[in-house]
């Protein structure tokens, strides 16, 4: 049994993906507490549902793309089962992670999107910088930004760590916080292999849960 705070059908907003119909099946519960979280709803609350009911809602809505996110869906031991089901019942299978938990035993069929805290996340330390040792070319490593220190901060890591070598990593400003364009002018000052994105979700429906 999984606690499932919501399943729902959506344009992904974010990734490589962004713009493709997908399910989006959003676990309960997260141990970490980014200053800028804008699903601190699914903390708490939710449903228990089987990996058989969860399977059957995800293939009602007739979707090749499905999301598991959270909250952080890594914080219950049942998700590793469920990303392994959802990849064998034929789904292009991706998961968002915060990346303090280990992403080690991640189905290979499943992308990681491997989200790295940054100082003003006010989670830095949480980083599980091992995870980096597990990216295969089909993952991404994404970068929420506050502020220039963060940005900063991102381009080093970028670099010492050679990120774009293993794998696409994108640059996301704070919804309301971070100019985009002024974002885009550093990455283009800089020259950096990244991708720079809004969250399309935000754009369309503004924070609206379950979208």
């Amino acid at each position: 049994m999984l606690k499932v705070h919501e399943i729902f059908h959506s344009l992904q907003g974010e990734s490589s993906r962004i713009g493709l119909p997908t399910v989006f099946v959003r676990l309960t519960g997260c141990p970490l507490r980014c200053v800028y979280c804008d699903t601190a709803y699914a903390f708490q609350g939710g449903n228990n549902l089987s990996q058989q009911q969860i399977l059957a809602r995800v293939t009602g809505f007739g979707t090749k793309y499905v999301t598991v996110t959270g909250g952080e869906p890594l914080a219950q031991k049942e998700c590793l089962p469920l990303l392994q089901a959802l990849c064998d019942a034929g789904f292009d299978v991706s998961l968002e992670t915060g990346g303090a938990l280990d992403i080690g035993g991640v189905d290979a069929r499943v992308s990681v999107i491997l989200d790295l805290k940054t100082p003003g996340s006010g989670e830095v330390l949480k980083n599980l910088w091992g995870n980096l040792e597990h990216l295969k070319p089909a993952d991404e490593v994404k970068f929420v930004l506050c502020d220039r220190g963060d940005y900063e901060w991102a381009r080093q890591v970028l670099l010492e760590q050679a990120l774009a070598t293993k794998c696409p990593v994108i640059f996301s400003p704070v919804y309301g916080s971070l100019n985009p364009a002024d974002l885009a002018e550093w990455v283009l000052h800089d020259r950096l292999p990244v991708r720079v994105q809004v969250q399309l979700h935000k754009i369309l429906w503004g924070e609206t849960p379950g979208r």
